[in-house]
C-alpha cells in the first residue's frame, strides 16, 4: 500500500510541475526611452499598458539622461529579454551599449521599432539596417533611397531629396500588402487609421522583408502623394523587427488619439508577439476598425472576447 501511494505521489507532482512548467511566461520586454523629439513621458505609459493588459509580457524601463546629460552610464544589458522597443530618438548611447543591442538582434533578439525611434543615429549603419528606413536627422540621398509603394510593388527611388517629412495629421485607409504574414492574418484588408501623422520620403537600406500595410500620403494634406510603407517586418541576422511607424504620442495618456486607436494596438501587439516568438497567437478582436470606420480603446485594455 505504501509503495502505491508512493507511486500516486509520484505521478502527481509530476503532473504538478508539468502543469507548472507549460504555463506561458510572459515575454520579457525592454522599453528604451528618455530622449524623443516626441512626447516619450505619454508613450512609454501607454506602452506598459498596452503589453501588460494583454496578459503576455512584462515591461521594464530603461530611462536614458535626459539631453546634453552624461550618456556614458547609459549601459544597457539585454540578455534578460526577449523583445526590445524602441521609443528614443536622442543623443548617441555608448559604444558598448551599441554593440549589446546589435549582438542581441543578430542572435535572434525582437525588436519593434516605434514611430520617431526610426529617426535616430543616422550615421550608425547596423541600426539603420535594424530599422530599413529612417527620417529626418539630415538623412539624404546618401542614406539610401526613398522606398514606397508604386504599380503593385515597392520602388526603390535614388533620387536626391531630403529624408524623412509628413503632412497633417489626419484619418487614413491602411492598406494591406500580403495576407499571409502571421502578423496580419486574419486583419482586414484595409481599415481606417485614427487621427495621425503619416511619414513618408523615409530613406535607409530599404531592406523590407515583409510589407504589410501602406497608406496613400495624399498631397492635400502634405503628403507625399505616393502610397507610403509603414507597418513592415526587417530580418537581421536572426533576429526579427517589426516596424510601425503610426501611433504618434498625443499630450497625455488620456488625450492620446493615435495610440488609442485598435487598429494601431492590436498590430503592436501582434507584432510584437511575433518579434519576440516568431509566431501569433492572438485573435482579431471584434473591435478592429473597418474600412469606413475607426476603432478606439480609451483605457488601453482589450475588450473581452465575444
Amino acid at each position: 500500500m505504501k509503495r502505491i501511494f508512493s507511486s500516486i505521489l509520484a505521478l502527481f507532482s509530476a503532473a504538478m510541475i508539468l502543469a507548472c512548467t507549460s504555463e506561458k511566461q510572459p515575454i520579457k520586454t525592454l522599453v528604451i526611452t528618455g530622449q524623443n523629439n516626441h512626447n516619450w513621458q505619454v508613450s512609454h505609459v501607454v506602452f506598459k499598458q498596452i503589453l501588460e493588459n494583454s496578459g503576455m509580457f512584462a515591461v521594464d524601463f530603461a530611462i536614458s539622461p535626459p539631453k546634453g546629460g552624461e550618456m556614458s552610464s547609459f549601459v544597457l544589458d539585454f540578455t534578460p529579454y526577449d523583445l526590445v522597443v524602441l521609443d528614443y530618438n536622442g543623443e548617441a548611447w555608448p559604444k558598448v551599449t551599441n554593440e549589446r543591442f546589435t549582438e542581441f538582434v543578430r542572435n535572434g533578439g525582437g525588436v519593434v521599432v516605434y514611430h520617431a525611434a526610426d529617426n535616430s543615429f543616422p550615421d550608425w549603419a547596423e541600426f539603420n539596417q535594424i530599422c530599413a528606413l529612417g527620417g529626418w536627422e539630415g538623412r539624404n540621398e546618401k542614406s539610401g533611397p526613398w522606398v514606397y509603394w508604386q504599380d503593385g510593388k515597392l520602388v526603390r527611388d535614388t533620387s536626391p531629396g531630403v529624408g524623412g517629412s509628413h503632412g497633417q495629421q489626419h484619418e487614413y485607409i491602411m492598406n494591406g500588402r500580403t495576407a499571409s504574414h502571421p502578423i496580419i492574418d486574419g486583419l482586414p484588408t484595409k481599415w481606417k487609421h485614427a487621427k495621425d501623422e503619416l511619414y513618408d520620403r523615409m530613406r535607409g537600406p530599404g531592406d523590407i522583408a515583409d510589407l504589410l500595410y501602406t497608406a496613400y500620403s495624399d498631397p492635400s494634406t502634405g503628403g507625399s502623394g505616393r502610397e507610403e510603407p509603414l507597418l513592415f517586418t526587417v530580418k537581421y541576422g536572426k533576429g526579427r523587427i517589426f516596424h510601425t511607424m503610426i501611433g504618434h504620442a498625443g499630450p497625455t495618456v488620456e488625450n492620446n488619439t493615435a495610440m488609442q486607436c485598435t487598429g494601431f494596438q492590436v498590430t503592436l501587439l501582434r507584432g510584437a508577439e511575433w518579434a519576440a516568438t516568431g509566431k501569433v497567437t492572438q485573435k482579431v478582436p471584434a473591435d478592429f476598425p473597418t474600412e469606413t470606420q475607426t476603432s478606439m480603446r480609451e483605457n488601453y485594455k482589450a475588450p473581452e472576447q465575444p
